[in-house]
């Protein structure tokens, strides 16, 4: 039978690497840089449609638990998927792309009516709000490629619209440092596990979620009223 004692300094010594490794992750973590405002439309876009329809715009920049709920208050956004997109294994698994080994990037796939919003606009609040596109390979505390910053293009006019967008940004200096952003054409997408998708609805109380989320909604409520809903 295993000594209490030996028991007890086990389970400290397991909590104490807990907490040091979150202190690492903390102090590597790169404060997000802030865009100036009023952020810029693009000057380049798609010309709204005159009747309903359905596109599907791929991004990737960050937790996909983040990106999901901002893109799901926006005006003319039908529904937003939590998933894998940019890597080489056909059913990979949250585990698998959490190592990085896969080449996949935490993703949200985007329905959106463009009668009521443009994808340059869903660019804008991608770029504007929803993650910090000067982060290369990170997001706040987390770091590798599977939180890349990823534009994932399904024809020639959002390739173009994404690189104009980034060139005017850049070009204007909105930010103070380069946009790093990747435009790529898109393969695949394959969506994540149930318990990830509208993860912050049900966690609205997570640490995780009130430090780093949840800002993000009232963020875009305060910068773009006329797009939140």
């Amino acid at each position: 039978m295993r000594s209490p004692i030996i028991g007890r300094t086990l389970a400290i010594a397991a909590i104490t690497a807990f907490f040091a490794w979150n202190a690492v992750r903390l102090i590597g973590a790169r404060s997000a840089a802030e865009p100036r405002y009023p952020f810029p439309k693009p000057t380049v876009d798609a010309p709204r449609a005159t009747s309903k329809s359905q596109q599907t715009a791929v991004l990737a920049g960050g937790c996909f638990w983040g990106l999901q709920a901002v893109f799901e208050h926006l005006k003319g956004v039908r529904s937003v998927t939590a998933g894998y997109s940019g890597g080489r294994v056909n059913s990979p698994s949250y585990e698998l792309v959490s190592s990085g080994l896969t080449g996949h990037a935490e993703s949200v796939s985007i329905t959106f009516d463009p009668s009521q919003i443009s994808y340059g606009q869903i660019l804008m609040i991608f770029f504007s709000v929803a993650h910090d596109p000067t982060q290369l390979n990170r997001q706040g505390p987390d770091d590798g490629t599977q939180y890349r910053s990823s534009i994932f293009y399904s024809n020639e006019e959002q390739q173009r619209i994404a690189a104009a967008y980034i060139e005017q940004l850049d070009s204007a200096r909105v930010y103070p440092r380069k946009i790093v952003t990747e435009v790529v054409p898109f393969k695949t997408f394959v969506r994540a596990e149930e318990y990830h998708q509208d993860y912050l609805r049900t966690h609205t109380d997570q640490p995780y979620i009130v430090y780093n989320d949840l800002p993000k909604l009232e963020h875009l409520k305060k910068q773009f009223p006329e797009l939140y809903h």
